[in-house]
């Protein structure tokens, strides 16, 4: 392990199970798990440092046998976690719900139903808010055919409510033309680990920093990787669910991490993502440590955390892609105030021109130029034809909206000839 980190009471707990290891235990931790003790004439009864740890592990042990238990050769019932994006458009909310039987598709789950007014999406008055399950996914924690489920949200009269952004996506990726292009999708999502309590990244120096940037991204150590045993547990639990994770890797600032999602097809870009921030969310929880998807989370000389989004069709990954690439880029250019407005809210404390990003205010584009908002990579420049990559969107962007975005602008949209003229003079590129 990279460090250790500020483990949950359950890690705790689980290093417990021999006497000797007892100690870090708090007495917060007694008091909850231990009945008190009894009192005689107002002297407490003496118990052993070795009778408490005996009980406690005996407590510990009947719920993580609990935790584990294999319910398929008792019934045949699932649990499907239904999980939803709330009100501020960046939270994940979820519960749970019986299944008869073990499903394969999401539309053999039932719709259902939560308090819109709880999580900023409904009023009082009004609060019913429908979940439609989408996408399922195999649950890491509870195992054997249990399930998450992603689902999107409308009001009962079967409208998308406003944060639903999954529903608008779906029509964009149900148009013939995109269907037909096949646009894949390769994101890459930066986030921060944060000690809890204070809202500094984990293994900084509380109210201090650690040394400058360099030796963090993609380093090995105790004094430069934090957080690895997070980021690897999330790794496998995202291939164990069936998420299209492709690799992760440690980021420029310590406490950073990045993984990738993709290549994946149209709208299960989104779900994917939406999955594995979800699985992050939870892994996270039990470690004892905050996930920010901040922008800019420390101010100063520190990178800022994207989500960078790595896009082709079937077009650019063909010979002469790279003209269909060029053409892609100038719709781009023309669309970037509309862009910028949907890749995440902080994005301009993150876009300043430093710290490998673009002015938030200016598009340009290069090849393996990371300080330009679309960036092609040099193998697409030498076989004329693969992918392009758009650095803009923050690391809270939503990527429903993203990738509709890109696929939208590139393939349904058409500017006039007077601006597509003018923007690749400007660019200075010759489709």
């Amino acid at each position: 392990m990279a460090q250790i980190l500020a483990p949950s009471v359950q890690c705790q707990l689980k290093s417990s199970r021999n006497p000797t290891t007892a100690t870090p235990l708090t007495s917060k931790m007694w008091n909850s798990l231990m009945v008190k003790q009894n009192k005689r004439g107002g002297t407490a009864v003496k118990t052993s440092a070795k009778f408490r740890v005996v009980a406690l592990n005996s407590t510990v042990n009947r719920v993580e046998d609990l935790l584990n238990l294999d319910t398929k050769q008792f019934t045949d019932k699932i649990i499907a976690e239904y999980i939803w994006i709330g009100g501020s458009g960046i939270d994940l909310r979820s519960k749970s719900r019986t299944i008869s039987k073990p499903v394969e598709h999401p539309s053999e789950l039932p719709k259902w139903n939560y308090d819109g007014s709880s999580t900023g999406q409904a009023p009082g008055e009004d609060s019913e808010v429908i979940l439609y399950p989408q996408a399922i996914f195999k649950d890491p924690f509870r195992g054997g055919n249990n399930i998450l489920v992603i689902c999107d949200t409308y009001t009962p009269q079967g409208e998308p409510i406003p944060t639903n952004k999954r529903h608008r996506a779906a029509q964009i990726f149900g148009n013939q033309k995109v269907i037909d292009e096949v646009p894949w999708y390769g994101i890459e999502q930066e986030y921060t680990l944060l000690q809890p309590d204070v809202n500094w990244p984990l293994g900084w120096p509380v109210g201090a920093y650690p040394g400058p940037q360099g030796p963090y991204y993609c380093g090995a150590g105790a004094e430069k990787s934090f957080g690895r045993d997070i980021s690897d547990a999330h790794y496998k639990a995202c291939l164990y669910a069936g998420i299209n994770i492709s690799g992760t890797n440690g980021e420029v600032m310590p406490g950073q991490w990045e993984f990738q999602v993709g290549p994946s097809v149209g709208i299960e870009a989104g779900d994917h993502v939406w999955a594995a921030r979800y699985l992050l969310e939870r892994i996270t929880e039990q470690a004892g440590v905050v996930l920010t998807l901040d922008p800019k989370p420390i101010q100063g000389d520190w990178n800022g955390a994207g989500c960078h989004t790595n896009y082709s069709t079937k077009s650019m990954r063909e010979a002469g892609g790279f003209g269909v690439i060029k053409k892609a880029i100038l719709n781009l250019s023309l669309r970037h105030k509309e862009h910028i407005s949907a890749y995440g809210e902080g994005n301009e404390r993150r876009l300043t021109g430093r710290h490998e990003t673009a002015d938030i205010n200016t598009f340009s584009w290069g090849v393996a130029n990371r300080g330009c908002s679309i960036r092609v990579g040099r193998e697409t420049e030498q076989q004329g034809k693969g992918y392009l990559e758009d650095r803009r969107p923050a690391s809270n962007m939503d990527p429903y909206i993203v990738t509709a975005l890109l696929a939208e602008t590139t393939l349904l949209w058409e500017p006039t000839l007077e601006a597509e003229a003018l923007a690749a003079q400007k660019l200075a590129l010759k489709v």
